[in-house]
């Protein structure tokens, strides 16, 4: 399991299929790998870059019922999930009611899923040993018991905890303490009045799963639960504090955790969460852990019960019966995603087996994203892929080095370190070495919530067993079919199969396109070693401020302006970019398409760049970026995400990022007076 605040995801919901390469022939997109046809040419480039590559896809293409977002790496997601579907369907029709191996065992949680009617007629059930459990909870200290539990469980927590590499020693795992308990996307939700609306649907919603769930008064207890996770929403750190990592490595005894917050019964919860015989904890957000100590016993016993039983409930309902899943679409999708209708069964199912809502290990505890992972890649990733992505990698690594190298505002002490630490990076393609271990999981194809409490009670035991001996570097936080990428604390940079294929890369493409979109992506990884969160690691893996003084402040300054100009987008009326929230982003996408462009001219060897329908190397790298990104969102959905969200909406991952480089300019005739044209002397240049 890895930590949030380490895992930098360098692509926004990347979701391709591996039909793009099953054969050698021509490019995904005729004639060379480009959708010729989404230009808008009515918009010049030097006004909306973005619109202009991909403004006639945007205007034919409608927002499914079914999703609140429409993009071409969701068009690209559909084929993949044909294709982990036909795994999924094969393996429930020959699973028997409970199999041994993993294609049978896989199928039966499938068919588990699929069966709405046994699911129906089961109901609220399901859920009797948690809602029972937390009723007859004594005190406090039961109720602690169970919450550091929620690793494993259906139960939730006001506090996290998560395993990864110990940032002082990274050859060793630490046990990561925080913040948690908010059942909506931020705190902003809960104390802005541009969310007062969430916040009364929020209320309804908790009002209906009580009721759903048999909890006594549930309009009182939803008024109550609200009014606590208020209390939570105002003790916890924001976002952004939770960016800088250096005032998040607090490390403390057991003793240590009481002395802190000694409101909270810590030896129960530590039992929960079968680690009481550890010791060494580190406290991330620290300063507010007293606070919601003190709320939580402060707040009668019976609110924290109807708040736990509500959290178990949501957490569940996806798996529950009829009444409860057209809850959790009415708010969760339909309110706050804008969201028109429900997907429909068979893809809820195959994202409740597969992970597919998954960005790390710690979201997947109750899947089975590894077996279905190995499944994937046996049957859709070939070697082909694997070794041309490693050929592209080479030329990335070698630009960001000459980058480095080159840069004439750090100094050469600073430079060394930084060159050091780019040779430690390790580029995982495909899928794990290592496949994970199913033998000893009961699954069965009638206990569909059984089937989830078992996985997550033997996946939180993998990771908090491994957590007692040496790190292990061949680990992977994303599964094959996972739609993203990511930079983790093992220095490791991970291309997960099912992004490696078109419109991000395509085989049979023209090489500035894979330049332009994977090559940017792997760029964008890369940089995140180097962004503010990551220049904050050294070469080993520690936290240790590896900069001198003028550099560090220099960076700062170069940050600065990039944020500046990422201040003044505004996705939605009255909500605008935070750059505080999205700078290690934003940052790693200027980074990575500015090394993009290097590697390509690297990989012509000397030679002239072709020219192919009309457009230069150079501009097919920019329009590979750009084309890439293409996609757009209900109005809910974007809000949800701006606020929320790391990441910038992509169209401001293009919009914000060309502007700052010089070759864009030149490539499409950029001129003063254009909408995106920005001085020389006033672009953002970092890496």
């Amino acid at each position: 399991m890895k930590k949030s605040f380490l895992l930098a995801c360098g692509a926004m919901a990347i979701a391709t299929a591996a039909s793009a390469q099953e054969g050698p022939g021509a490019p995904f997109f005729p004639p060379f790998g480009y959708d010729l046809t989404a230009f808008d040419r009515t918009v010049k480039p030097g006004d909306d870059f973005f619109q202009y590559a991909n403004g006639s896809y945007l205007a034919r293409t409608q927002i499914p019922a079914d999703r609140p977002i429409a993009s071409r790496r969701y068009d690209m997601s559909d084929r993949t999930e044909a294709q982990l579907m036909r795994i999924l369907r094969e393996a429930s029709v020959a699973a028997p009611v409970e199999p041994a191996d993993i294609r049978g065992k896989v199928g039966a949680f499938y068919a588990a899923y699929m069966n709405q009617a046994a699911i129906d007629a089961l109901g609220a059930r399901a859920l009797a040993p948690e809602i029972d459990a937390i009723r007859a909870a004594p005190d406090l200290a039961a109720l602690a018991r169970m919450m550091g539990s929620g690793n494993g469980t259906l139960y939730p927590s006001p506090f996290s905890l998560t395993i990864d590499t110990d940032l002082k020693n990274p050859e060793a795992y630490a046990l990561y303490l925080g913040q948690n308990g908010l059942g909506l996307p931020d705190r902003d939700y809960y104390l802005k009045a541009d969310f007062a609306g969430e916040r009364d649907a929020y209320r309804a919603y908790i009002q209906t799963l009580l009721q759903l769930s048999g909890w006594p008064d549930p309009a009182t207890a939803s008024n109550n639960v609200l009014a606590f996770e208020t209390a939570l929403a105002e003790a916890s750190w924001t976002k952004v504090q939770q960016r800088d990592l250096t005032v998040q490595y607090n490390p403390s005894s057991r003793a240590d955790l009481s002395t802190l917050a000694p409101a909270f019964p810590w030896a129960s919860f530590l039992e929960g969460a079968a680690v009481a015989d550890r010791d060494r904890f580190v406290v991330t957000t620290n300063t507010a852990m007293p606070k919601l100590a003190s709320v939580i016993a402060s707040t009668p016993l019976d609110t924290v019960k109807a708040w736990m039983a509500f959290r178990v409930s949501d957490t569940a309902a996806p798996y529950l019966s009829q009444p409860f899943l057209d809850a959790y679409f009415e708010f969760r999708e339909q309110k706050l995603a804008g969201q028109a209708e429900p997907k429909p069964r068979w893809k809820r199912g195959l994202a409740a087996v597969a992970g597919m809502d998954c960005v790390d290990a710690s979201t997947c505890l109750g899947s089975m994203n590894w077996a279905v992972g190995q499944l994937y890649s046996e049957q859709y990733f070939p070697p082909a892929t694997k070794a041309a992505v490693d050929d592209l990698i080479g030329n990335l690594m070698k630009a960001f080095r000459s980058r480095i190298e080159k840069l004439d505002w750090m100094s050469p002490p600073t430079k060394a370190e930084a060159l050091k630490k780019l040779d430690t990076y390790q580029i995982k393609v495909g899928y794990p070495d290592k496949p994970r271990d199913y033998s000893a999981i009961a699954i069965r194809r009638d206990d569909l919530l059984g089937n989830v409490r078992r996985l997550a009670a033997a996946n939180w035991t993998f990771y908090a067993d491994r957590s007692r001996g040496p790190v292990d570097k061949s680990d992977w936080i994303m599964s094959p079919q996972t739609n993203n990428a990511y930079n983790g604390s093992l220095r490791d940079i991970v291309f997960p199969a099912a992004i490696l294929q078109a419109p991000v890369f395509d085989a049979q493409a023209d090489p500035a396109l894979n330049y332009g979109a994977v090559g940017a992506v792997i760029g964008h990884e890369l940089t995140h070693g180097f962004d503010d969160q990551g220049r904050t690691i050294d070469a080993a893996g520690a936290l240790r401020d590896w900069w001198t003084p003028k550099d560090a402040a220099e960076f700062k300054r170069r940050a600065k302006i990039l944020g500046d100009q990422y201040a003044k987008f505004e996705p939605v009326p009255g909500v605008h970019i935070n750059p505080d929230l999205t700078m290690g982003e934003n940052i790693a996408d200027l980074g990575g398409l500015a090394m993009a462009l290097d590697a390509y001219h690297l990989s012509l060897n000397g030679k002239a760049a072709p020219v192919l329908g009309g457009l230069t190397g150079e501009q097919r790298v920019f329009l590979g970026w750009a084309q890439a990104w293409a996609g757009k969102a209900t109005p809910e959905e974007i809000k949800r995400y701006t606020t929320s969200d790391p990441h910038s909406f992509r169209k401001y991952r293009v919009n914000g990022v060309v502007p700052n480089i010089d070759q864009w300019y030149a490539a499409f005739g950029i001129k003063p007076g254009d909408k995106l044209y920005i001085p020389k002397e006033k672009r953002a240049r970092i890496w």
